[in-house]
């Protein structure tokens, strides 16, 4: 058994598909998803190693207000393996240049893991390790 797919529900479907396939080499399905009579749109994006993220917006789904650096019940984040240390530093800088804000790393967490964290265009958390 695996995971196939983990979906979320954004503001902007262009915006974050663009963030994902630039940063994390996804590829966005074509043509969208559309259920006019619930007024829902999904892209999947499908990355190298055949995980799925599934980006979804419909108009009557609320937007969190809570703070989004802090932690929270449920899920947290996203991970992507990006191969090694200086790809974690590389893909940081180039998040960080572009105007991402980096919230936590690169580092060596407590458990050996060497990683960075950043917040997508609508403040989801995204990490990269090796």
């Amino acid at each position: 058994m695996k995971i196939d797919h983990i979906g979320i529900y954004c503001k902007d479907l262009q915006k974050i598909a663009d963030f994902y396939c630039k940063y994390f080499n996804g590829t966005l399905s074509q043509p969208p998803y559309h259920n006019p009579k619930k007024n829902f749109t999904s892209h999947l994006i499908t990355f190298e190693s055949g995980a799925r993220l599934e980006i979804m917006h419909q108009p009557t789904i609320p937007e969190v207000k809570e703070e989004p650096k802090s932690q929270f019940i449920g899920f947290i984040h996203i991970s992507f393996s990006v191969g090694s240390k200086e790809n974690v530093d590389k893909l940081a800088e180039q998040l960080k240049s572009d105007g991402y804000d980096i919230i936590d790393g690169p580092r060596t967490t407590g458990d050996g893991f060497y990683e960075a964290c950043v917040l997508d265009p609508e403040n989801n958390r995204v990490e990269f390790t090796v």
